[in-house]
């Protein structure tokens, strides 16, 4: 049952037999349309849709009534009496008018792309934030209906609009209930994000550095996120497992300490609502020190997700200006290795070593985590001074203290004192010099 209360007819069944229809126009999208199909299936399986059979028709011209030629409208109908399916899943944005015309035609309720992540994200929501953002994600798509599905009372009633027919009477009504509610959530949602701004003011003042993993939806974020922290972040094969932010403390080598942050997942085609919606959600990766976009590079269509990510980032103003100045520092992990042959494998090891920012790693079985992990501390350490520090030779605790928190680079013992080069950060080698 997702988090907003409409009338129950607006839900989506959950078991319910559905077809998946896809209108396919010509140089609209980047990728792969049986890639695109087999998403939107994924989508509708993350909710509990039975999907009995998906097609994708080629659309050279957009109707504006029904989106799909008539005849294609033949073919859906068809296919839905074939599979006895009461849902159509449209992966496509469609107008209400588009939405209301093939559920008569089809005789089967219809919901779009939008509509079915909306519902992804009202159930995945964990937190208070996290379900006043889908809230007002899906009052603002719902508004943008509203009108449209009320001016065949508009027509019937009060035609100059002055006479206050039914129709008008119960536009307003519904318009001002909806506006209301969303101030009364935007307010909550300035003091969340007021909150969560002193808790980053306080993470600032300690400071440590803030590692953000972002990625394509079933990127392999959480799975990464646990294996880094030890966490149990819900990592399942499972579009949009993830939607509020999860933050823990974590120690790299040479690294004092530091923030890692696994956020909510993108898609391709991620309604406007929501982009707007989860920005305050997202703002971790905003003020994150480094990016750490995790990919699926197993996926036949990873290039075409790292391009999903990279425009939403932009959107968000996070990667900088146009050249990257201002934006935080920024690493992609090739996720999925494991499931690879040999030979690509090799290829992309020498991409990586090219390209100079990336790093081959298996979330599952661990592999390449070490030199992530490394070169994360590299990134964050790039900056840190190199001190030179006397304890004494009977002082193992002093020296064990510098090797957790700073990296080592040399050191000498005499009769009473050894002598450390070690590269601290400022805010560490403050705190050895307040141990002592």
């Amino acid at each position: 049952m997702s988090v907003f209360e409409r009338d129950s007819s607006d839900d989506v069944a959950r078991g319910a037999p559905a077809i998946i229809v896809r209108a396919d126009v010509p140089g609209f999208d980047r990728r792969d349309v049986d890639a695109r199909l087999a998403e939107a299936q994924g989508l509708a399986v993350a909710i509990g849709i039975d999907v009995k059979a998906s097609q994708a028709f080629r659309v050279r011209q957009v109707k504006p009534a029904t989106l799909f030629g008539s005849g294609q409208v033949e073919q859906i109908t068809d296919l839905v009496r074939q599979h006895g399916a009461e849902l159509v899943v449209v992966d496509n944005a469609l107008s209400p008018v588009q939405q209301s015309n093939l559920e008569k035609a089809c005789e089967a309720k219809v919901i779009d792309r939008t509509g079915l992540i909306l519902e992804i994200f009202g159930e995945r929501a964990a937190t208070n934030e996290g379900r006043l953002q889908v809230e007002l994600a899906h009052l603002d798509y719902q508004a943008g209906r509203l009108v449209r599905s009320w001016t065949h009372l508009e027509r019937q009633r009060g035609g100059f609009g002055f006479l206050g027919g039914p129709g008008e009477t119960q536009i307003e009504a519904d318009r001002r209930m909806i506006r209301d509610r969303m101030a009364r959530i935007r307010r909550e949602l300035d003091q969340v994000t007021r909150t969560r701004g002193l808790h980053r003011a306080r993470r600032q003042r300690a400071p440590w550095p803030v590692i953000a993993l972002v990625g394509y939806t079933n990127a392999g974020k959480s799975s990464l996120f646990n294996r880094m922290t030890g966490a149990t972040v819900m990592a399942q094969d499972m579009l949009f497992a993830t939607l509020d932010p999860t933050m823990r403390q974590i120690a790299l080598p040479g690294l004092d300490k530091a923030i890692l942050s696994d956020t909510v997942g993108f898609v391709s085609d991620l309604p406007t609502q929501l982009v707007a919606a989860f920005r305050a959600t997202l703002e971790e990766v905003m003020f994150a020190d480094l990016i750490v976009h995790v990919r699926d590079i197993a996926h036949p269509d990873t290039e075409a997700q790292r391009a999903d990510v990279m425009d939403v980032l932009g959107e968000l103003g996070v990667l900088g200006d146009e050249a990257g100045e201002g934006g935080p520092d920024y690493l992609e992990a090739w996720n999925k290795i494991d499931l690879l042959d040999a030979e690509i494998r090799t290829e992309l090891e020498h991409a990586a070593q090219r390209e100079g920012d990336a790093v081959l790693i298996s979330a599952v079985s661990g592999e390449g985590i070490d030199r992530l992990q490394r070169v994360i501390s590299d990134r964050m350490t790039a900056g840190n001074d190199v001190h030179q520090i006397d304890v004494a030779v009977n002082d193992g605790a002093a020296v064990a203290w510098l090797h957790e928190h700073g990296e080592v680079l040399s050191s000498h013992a005499g009769e009473q004192t050894m002598h450390l080069a070690v590269r601290l950060s400022e805010p560490a080698y403050a705190r050895f010099l307040s141990r002592r």
